[in-house]
Formats: structure tokens, sequence, C-alpha cells
């Protein structure tokens, strides 16, 4: 289980929150908010898993979102895709059917901006609040508590909920009305899409060249081609190791998003359709849980 490493929280009011969905995000997230001394209600689809959160960090588990939601003032959650948000927040056992007047409902999930803005005309008609906040960081940023955070839906209740998510974010920033945060998400799948596949084609390059890739990846990374990627991932793609968080199952569902709704507003993605059929490629070599840095297997093969 991945363990909350130690973090500095600034003071701030003890607030009544839930979380739904621990897995590899959400389970350190939902930690660090219950370090900042927060009164934290979880519920996880798999009993077992919430039972180790409570275990670990104290507070409660409920057996149904509504359940988890009931008394909750802000209302986190981090699942997988469209699907499994509807799953936790609609429905007679859905969370919005638990949420008190005027609770807020902060997702974190990677999800469509569709479901973003329906799920906001939802929250609205229940006499609730939404924010669609998806992150970026992966694993290392959830447990260390340094996500960035992007954020779509009213100026109020991002600034009722930037306070107590601070306890997981490095930077929690508002980019513009409800489904503004799940675009910019987008954004940054694309770009990091083409950033990976280059830096796999460079490092394929100078092994298949004879050159010690190491000292270049130390060499060039003082210049113009140093990224995230390139710091955190291009030794380990040169020792062939890919167990670094972020799947590959799941960039595939993210760069799907980008793909669909580039579809809607004509935006032209040459690369990252391509780069998605690459990552296909791995998910066919049984690579589909090795991270995304991968790309480079199916250079070497």
């Amino acid at each position: 289980m991945a363990s909350v490493n130690a973090k500095t929280y600034e003071s701030s009011p003890s607030t009544r929150v839930a979380f739904l969905g621990l897995g590899v995000m959400g389970f350190p997230m939902a930690g660090h908010l219950a370090k900042a001394g927060h009164q934290v209600t979880v519920y996880n689809r798999s009993p077992a898993k919430a039972q180790a959160w409570v275990a670990e960090f104290g507070g409660q588990s409920a057996p149904t979102p509504k359940a988890a939601a009931q008394n909750a003032d802000i209302v986190f959650c981090c699942v997988g895709n469209d699907q499994d948000l509807a799953s936790v927040v609609l429905g007679e056992q859905g969370a919005f059917a638990g949420m008190k007047k005027g609770a807020l409902f902060v997702d974190h999930t990677t999800a469509s901006a569709k479901i973003a803005r329906e799920l906001a005309q939802a929250a609205e008609a229940h006499g609730l609040h939404f924010l669609d906040a998806p992150v970026s960081g992966g694993q290392g940023g959830a447990v260390n508590g340094l996500l960035t955070v992007m954020v779509g839906g009213q100026t109020s209740a991002f600034d009722r909920a930037k306070p107590v998510a601070m306890a997981f974010s490095r930077a929690f920033t508002r980019i513009g009305d409800h489904g503004a945060g799940q675009l910019a998400k987008m954004v940054n799948q694309i770009c990091i899409a083409g950033l990976v596949q280059g830096l796999s084609e460079g490092i394929a390059f100078g092994q298949k060249a004879g050159i010690d890739m190491k000292l270049v990846l130390e060499v060039i990374g003082k210049g113009a081609a140093q990224s995230w990627q390139m710091d955190n991932r291009g030794t380990t793609m040169v020792d062939n190791k890919f167990d670094f968080g972020f799947a590959v199952d799941w960039m595939r569902k993210d760069l799907g998003l980008c793909l669909e709704e580039s579809k809607h507003n004509g935006a032209r993605l040459p690369v990252t359709a391509l780069v998605d059929q690459f990552y296909a490629d791995v998910q066919s070599m049984g690579g589909g849980r090795w991270d995304t840095s991968s790309l480079i297997k199916r250079l070497n093969q």
C-alpha cells in the first residue's frame, strides 16, 4: 500500500470531507487530508481497500457513496473514467443523493469535459456545487502531496475547495468554467504523448549508434532538450525499467478523451493519434500496466 510521505501542512480549519475512490491516487490523497487534520470518511468499491485506509489513517469508511457524503462539507472523488464517475455520483446510492444542500463536490477523475458539464448541471439541480479538477503528477505526486490540479467551475466553489485540497497539492489553479479543468488535462496529456515518443526515439537512436546514453542524457538534459520526462524517466528507459506508476492503459483512456474532444472542437492531433496507436502496440506486447515511458519497447524489439 502506498504510504503518505512527510509533508508540512499549512494550518486550516478542520473540515468534514468524504473521499470516493481509493486507487493508487485516491488512497494517498485521502491520507493527506486526514494528516492535515480534516475529518475524513472514505468509500471504495472494494471495502477491503477502505478498511486498509482506515487502519492506516483513522477516520471512517462508508458502504456507499451516499452514506460517505451525507455529513460532508466537501466530497472529493478520484475514480477511473466517465462510467465509474457517474456510478458513484448519480442514482439512489450516489453521492449527490446524500449530500446536504450547499455542499461541494470536487472531482479529480480524468474524465470528459462533457460529463463534467453534465454533473455540474445535476449538482445545481440538487442545490450543490461542483468542480472538475483533474490532477497531474502521477502516483509519486499523490504520495508526496505535490499534485498539480487544473480546476473548472465557479470561483466561489474554487475558493472553498483550495485551502482543503492544498493538503495533497503543490498547485491548485482555476482554469475557467465547468469543463475547463478537464480540457486543460487533455492539453497536458497531448503534450506528454509527443514528449515521450520523442524521448523514446532519441534514446533508441543513441543505443543503435552505440553511444553511452546515460552520459548523453546527462549532457543534453542541461540544454534545450531537457524535460520532466527526460529527468525522471530517461535513465530508467535506458535500463529497460517500466514500473513507475502511470500505466499505458490509463494513458490510452486519456488520449481517447483528447481525440474524441478534437472531433467536436476541430483541433488537429496527428501526433497524438499516432502515439495513441503506438501505445496500442505496447498493449499488444503485454504492456498495458507498464508505465508510459515503455513506448521505447516497441522501438527496441
